[in-house]
């Protein structure tokens, strides 16, 4: 597929530099395009003289729909404060060039990388297992599959029950060029007398009831991926069993005296803070960086509750079959009023009750929830909206500014989802056409002033309304 990429030349200043990387980018086949509001297959590149407050308060918006790079063309490299926040705008990279030094095989190695990453999250593999396009589930399925794809990291996977840790850990098996298969161990079921065979397997006799010889999970895991489910629940003995195989890729059987070589690519996963089992001497340390290569964290649902919907769609489409009848808009406020302690998980158990209870044709109605399930949602505002409150309150904020914060995000959310329709969204929000562009006006020229403050201290801009 041709690399495709469009250019934003903030600041005249830049402009020669720009001449020069557009002529380098189009000999080495790059297609040069206007930048298009909403388009996804391009990347973009802004080169700037200096990272002022115009250039922190455009960033957002370019960096909306596109991968973006930012190159600082000319004139004095931006500081360490400066990358960051123009990092926190929405940037996925920063490189500063001195005056008249252009490199554009820079600049290709990034668009190449870019491009295998997005062509690999928009594919079935990804797609059709791991669902939702909430901020916070696309943030990290971008880092799990560059990790998987263009890597051999061992990989840390934490974060709480239900949450789809196990398939993320599929996903680096199918992403990463293994030959060799996806073992899984549930460290939780592992008892002190049988965990070694299981890690190491045994040879025939090593114990009581050791009728034959048995390959254990590193024997299994050759040449593939190894997933340690639940790994925070290894005692301490076993850990350091653990290291010595991570370590040397060798290993014993029980009652075995032969080394035997293995290699195999290394997931774990756990729900408990590792850091503080590190801390209180539960966990060794050692193993911990040895484990941990990479780390990521899944998401509760709490945080990607734009997911929710699409998922409860997905478990219909699974359960029936075939394509799902519709919620009725009592069932959809339903699931998406309704806490989930157990995340992803409850809600998929969720959704098998009410397609369990749903009969005949037409749209699933509000007579499917379960009966003792019926009055579970709570009214709005919840006890999230209090927690932000609360939070806020904690913090010293005023009246006002509570008051005001929530005005700009609740515009800000309408116009997202609208599509920057001004008219649309002021529909939704109850307020005229003209109260809407007034609001907006005057947050932005709110926001441009704190963005000049921001500049100096590298702190994250606003988003923009």
């Amino acid at each position: 597929m041709t690399l495709k990429v469009w250019l934003e030349i903030m600041q005249q200043a830049a402009a020669g530099s720009g001449a020069l990387l557009m002529t380098a980018l189009k000999q080495a086949q790059v297609t040069i395009a206007r930048r298009h509001d909403g388009e996804v297959d391009a990347a973009g590149i802004v080169l700037f003289g200096e990272a002022d407050a115009a250039l922190l308060q455009a960033l957002p918006a370019l960096c909306h729909h596109a991968r973006v790079l930012a190159i600082a063309a000319c004139g004095l490299p931006p500081s360490c404060a400066q990358q960051r926040a123009l990092l926190a705008a929405g940037a996925l990279d920063v490189l500063p060039w001195p005056a008249g030094s252009i490199d554009a095989g820079q600049v290709l190695a990034r668009l190449q990388r870019w491009q295998a990453v997005a062509q690999l999250l928009a594919s079935g593999a990804v797609r059709q297992q791991l669902v939702g396009d909430s901020a916070a589930w696309t943030a990290l399925l971008h880092q799990v599959v560059e990790m998987a794809a263009f890597s051999q990291a061992s990989i840390l996977i934490t974060g709480e029950t239900g949450t789809g840790k196990d398939l993320l850990a599929q996903l680096v098996h199918r992403l990463g060029n293994c030959r060799g298969d996806f073992t899984i161990l549930d460290c939780a079921t592992l008892s002190p007398e049988l965990a070694g065979s299981e890690l190491f397997g045994h040879e025939r006799g090593a114990f009581t009831g050791a009728a034959a010889a048995r390959d254990g999970a590193f024997a299994l895991a050759d040449g593939g991926v190894l997933f340690l489910d639940e790994v925070g629940e290894l005692p301490l003995p076993l850990q350091a069993q653990l290291l010595r195989a991570i370590q040397e890729r060798k290993y014993k059987r029980v009652g075995g005296n032969t080394w035997q070589p293995t290699q195999f690519r290394l997931v774990c996963a756990t729900n408990r803070e590792l850091e503080h089992e590190v801390a209180r001497g539960a966990f060794r340390a050692d193993l911990y960086y040895r484990i941990a290569g990479w780390r990521c964290q899944t998401p509760p649902l709490r945080e990607r509750q734009d997911d929710i919907l699409p998922l409860a769609r997905h478990f219909l489409a699974e359960l029936a079959q075939r394509p799902p009848p519709p919620m009725d808009a009592a069932v959809r406020e339903y699931l998406l009023l309704r806490d989930y302690p157990g995340n992803v998980r409850e809600l998929r158990q969720t959704v098998t009750r009410i397609w369990h209870r749903h009969c005949g044709p037409g749209p699933i109605t509000i007579g499917a929830l379960p009966p003792d399930e019926r009055l579970l949602a709570p009214l709005w505002p919840d006890q999230h909206f209090e927690a932000a409150v609360r939070r806020a309150l904690a913090q010293g904020c005023k009246l006002s500014h509570i008051t005001r914060c929530a005005t700009d995000t609740a515009i800000r959310l309408a116009l997202a989802e609208e599509h920057g329709n001004n008219q649309r969204a002021a529909a939704r929000l109850g307020v005229s056409d003209r109260a809407l562009q007034i609001r907006r006006k005057a947050a932005a020229c709110a926001e441009q002033a704190a963005t000049a403050a921001n500049i100096a201290t590298g702190a994250t801009p606003p988003a923009a309304l």
